[in-house]
């Protein structure tokens, strides 16, 4: 798997299991889809993670919604026991 980047996640192989992350963080996408489904509110998220912005976390979501697949997956893999 290769590193990328676009506008505002990355990917890179070793980090978060090569998900993609926000930025330059460590926060994978996946797991602020996950604690959006768990019920919390993006200003909840926010306030979780100073690193965080809301511009940051609208890419997140965008980034979601045009890889579903991709999420899902990786939800699928890391709920795992």
């Amino acid at each position: 798997q290769r590193e990328a980047s676009q506008a505002g996640y990355t990917k890179k192989p070793g980090v978060c299991g090569g998900a993609a992350c926000v930025g330059e963080t460590r926060l994978a996408v996946w797991m602020l889809v996950e604690a959006r489904r768990a019920g919390c509110t993006d200003e909840e998220i926010l306030q979780d993670y100073p690193g965080l912005n809301a511009a940051r976390l609208a890419n997140a979501w965008a980034y979601a919604a045009s890889h579903a697949e991709e999420i899902e997956e990786a939800i699928a893999e890391n709920s795992r026991d």
